[in-house]
């Protein structure tokens, strides 16, 4: 078992702090890394929820719970409302001006048009009730729900052809599996 640095922390010891530091960045930088739009985002976030924890240090009670425990307590708390005050703002990205945006050259509407025929070409070789419940999806933009009722399937059928069909296209596609985890 580790040393608990968080008593250390509040009562101002600079080796606990970069101890501290060392022993839980990485953790506390994947989460704000996932968490925000950019890594200079994540990275103030970061340093928003170190600052925090310096801060709260004296609050620590290990009876309660370990130092990670109290550590992502306090990144979550911040990360969301990070996420809450972003969210109220406009985005700050400039626009282009639309004089300066390049025409569409024909090599990308050739590229373009190729796309949609292998598109096109994969969605018809998925099962016909896979394809009908994409194109209810994505084509028309219906929900599993509305899909459900519009075509009386259990709503539970939906979503596994719905799952499964894109699935199967990102196989007929050869696009690299990102995960499944938002299909569910």
């Amino acid at each position: 078992m580790t040393e608990n640095l968080l008593p250390q922390v509040a009562a101002g010891s600079p080796g606990a702090v970069e101890s501290f530091l060392r022993r839980h960045q990485n953790m506390v930088w994947g989460l704000a890394r996932r968490f925000c739009r950019s890594a200079e985002d994540a990275e103030d976030a970061t340093q928003e929820i170190f600052v925090e924890v310096w801060k709260s240090a004296d609050r620590y009670d290990a009876d309660y719970g370990s130092e990670v425990t109290f550590l992502m307590t306090i990144a979550r708390r911040r990360l969301i409302d990070r996420a809450r005050r972003q969210g109220r703002r406009p985005a700050t990205e400039l626009l282009e001006d639309a004089g300066t945006l390049p025409a569409a050259a024909v090599a990308d509407q050739a590229e373009l048009q190729d796309e949609v025929q292998r598109a096109q070409q994969a969605l018809s070789q998925l099962r016909p009730e896979q394809r009908e419940v994409l194109d209810l999806a994505l084509g028309q933009g219906r929900t599993h729900q509305e899909i459900s009722a519009a075509i009386g399937i259990p709503l539970g059928t939906v979503k596994s052809h719905a799952r499964r069909g894109l699935m199967r296209l990102r196989e007929l596609l050869g696009v690299a599996d990102v995960g499944t985890e938002g299909l569910a």
